[in-house]
């Protein structure tokens, strides 16, 4: 789990590039279009490609690390063995919508691979390049969900231990 663990951290770093060049593409994209009246062909569709596969491959860390978006008005008030009910339960939910998006994703991937679907646009890339990112990255996250099942039915609830130490490098 340790190995799993630093492949997450380094995809999160990967997203953190992609996010940081697809805000890069998108200044010059804008700096071109608009100040030089020389638009590109190639910088939204670069930068969509950056923010579609960034998230996906960010997904697993941020459930690793507790950072996803949590409500926990109710949570809070619980005593602990429903609060470990209440992980294992959200954690079994991920694990299945994981599991489902995982195997559609990878078929609509399948398709347009095999069909050599492309985007349309100038740039005319093969879809099958940003469909890829949703079978890898609810793959990914599907694992991470089974390890925080795992953690919580072992009654090791490291949602409560905050993992936020693990963010800097």
């Amino acid at each position: 789990m340790k190995t799993f663990s630093h492949l997450l951290k380094a995809l999160a770093w990967i997203a953190a590039l992609l996010f940081f060049a697809a805000g890069a593409m998108l200044t010059y994209e804008v700096t071109a279009r608009y100040l030089f009246v020389a638009p590109t062909i190639w910088a939204a569709e670069l930068s969509q490609l950056c923010l579609i596969w960034g998230t996906m491959i960010a997904m697993p860390w941020l459930l690793e690390a507790n950072r996803h978006i949590a409500v926990d008005v109710v949570t809070d008030r619980m005593g602990p063995r429903a609060r470990t009910v209440c992980r294992i339960l959200s954690m079994a939910a991920v694990a299945l919508l994981s599991a489902f998006v995982a195997w559609k994703g990878g078929g609509i991937f399948l398709d347009s691979f095999e069909r050599g679907r492309t985007t349309g646009s100038m740039l005319d890339m093969p879809t099958w390049v940003s469909e890829l990112a949703i079978p890898v990255g609810f793959s990914l996250l599907l694992l991470q969900a089974l390890i925080e099942l795992t953690r919580a039915s072992g009654g090791h609830d490291d949602a409560d231990n905050s993992r936020d130490g693990e963010v800097s490098a």
